[in-house]
């Protein structure tokens, strides 16, 4: 199994931590980079090759990573040059890749088991599946609901549910065979033309542990809990 780790980002709202450091080698804990972290956990999950697409303090991640051996994977790279979004960095090596390969952010912390993600996509027959988690929005304001100008309902500070894109993807190279290399291309544009053509994304739904790093809240949160999920992130590893 192939998995294509998206590690190009600037990481602005990590700064002054993403000064010196790329995003994906910020410390969790006392040890360990997050990148580091998931290398480990694509390795326990299966996956022999990886990818790490990079950019913004690049040089630093190579080397970091060098050619993966230390994890017991075999690990090239591809360069960012200019912004490409979030797919945008797939269509530049579409055609080294598998037909089915996974596809993630350099900056979560997860419990995720990467390798059920690629088998139940491989399964589902979809061209792209979505890993998904309920994130909770607590709303500062009053809510109104309002109808021909009339006000019809109302909530003080509700909290809301959404289900969100988690940043793991599960892709087949024909959901991506459309589009030019070398063109910027974000993830909605890819989403909303599936869904505009009736070939709607798989949801792998995930109730475990997951935070987006790229959050200052999320990676504080990181750091305070890490001891305690140690052996959670590490299962299998």
């Amino acid at each position: 199994m192939h998995a294509v780790i998206m590690a190009g980002g600037k990481g602005v709202r990590l700064r002054p931590y993403t000064t010196a450091l790329p995003k994906p080698l910020v410390p969790i804990g006392d040890r360990h980079a997050i990148l580091e972290i998931v290398m480990r956990q694509l390795a326990g999950a299966g996956f022999t090759s990886c990818t790490l697409a990079i950019g913004h303090l690049g040089h630093i991640i190579r080397a970091y990573v060098g050619d993966g051996s230390q994890w017991g994977l075999r690990v090239d790279y591809t360069t960012e040059d200019s912004p490409l979004g979030t797919m945008g960095p797939l269509l530049t090596m579409l055609d080294r890749l598998p037909e089915h390969f996974l596809a993630l952010n350099g900056d979560i912390l997860t419990d995720l088991d990467f390798g059920d993600v690629l088998r139940t996509h491989r399964d589902s027959g979809a061209p792209l599946t979505i890993a998904t988690h309920v994130r909770t929005v607590d709303i500062d304001f009053g809510v109104l609901s309002t109808e021909s100008g009339r006000v019809t309902g109302f909530a003080e500070k509700p909290r809301m549910d959404y289900r969100v894109s988690m940043g793991v993807y599960g892709v087949s190279r024909t959901a991506l065979a459309r589009y030019t290399p070398g063109l910027p291309l974000g993830f909605d544009e890819v989403v909303l033309d599936l869904l505009a053509e009736d070939a709607p994304p798989y949801a792998y739904e995930f109730e475990g542990y997951w935070l987006d790093i790229g959050r200052p809240d999320d990676y504080d949160r990181a750091n305070a809990e890490f001891t305690a999920h140690h052996g959670r992130l590490f299962r299998g590893v």
